[in-house]
């Protein structure tokens, strides 16, 4: 008798750890959701912000029509992605902080937009919409990086197959130069 209890009890043990490392995959697959969900919010807000910023810049420069059309298009671009397309909204964003960089570009070249009033609150309001983002991929990253290492480390390794746990992918920057926020200083 007693070699049954110690076998059950062993058995019990074993279950107890299993579903532990479980709940952890579970716990941390939601952290990552919640981290991606933090993404999408500043990303959201960045794009509503922009076609207040074209717009702003269109009154001054109406003859810089293919820069203000290329940023418009990255934009929308990037709101038809689905939501869960990490590596899409990486691109996407790429391309929208490129238009906003030769956005401001060209708004150097007019001093009465530089000095309206409309155009610094956007300017502002983009400043701390860029900072709230790199600050969600960062957290984004992490998540995705606990997640990945669980999904990855012995034992949980074997949970994770079992139950169809799969590593999520980085928000990542293609170049150096894209993990730089949007200067907006004039």
């Amino acid at each position: 008798m007693s070699g049954f209890f110690i076998l059950l009890i062993a058995l019990v043990l074993i279950a107890l750890f299993l579903v532990g490392i479980y709940n952890g995959f579970v716990s941390l697959k939601n952290k990552v959701d919640e981290a991606w969900s933090g993404i999408s919010v500043q990303l959201k807000r960045r794009y509503d912000l922009i076609p207040n910023i074209v717009s702003t810049v269109k009154g001054y420069a109406a003859h810089e029509k293919e820069t203000l059309e290329r940023v418009i298009n990255a934009r929308n671009s990037a709101v038809s992605l689905q939501p869960g397309d990490v590596q899409g909204q990486a691109q996407a964003n790429a391309a929208i902080s490129q238009g906003i960089r030769q956005l401001f570009a060209l708004a150097e070249s007019y001093p009465d937009l530089k000095a309206n009033t409309n155009f610094m609150s956007l300017q502002n309001s983009l400043t701390e919409i860029e900072d709230n983002l790199q600050n969600a991929r960062r957290y984004y990253n992490a998540t995705v990086r606990d997640y990945n290492t669980k999904c990855q480390s012995f034992p949980s390794v074997i949970i994770a197959r079992a139950f169809n746990f799969v590593t999520r992918e980085f928000f990542e920057l293609d170049s150096a130069e894209e993990s730089r926020n949007v200067q907006v200083q004039f």
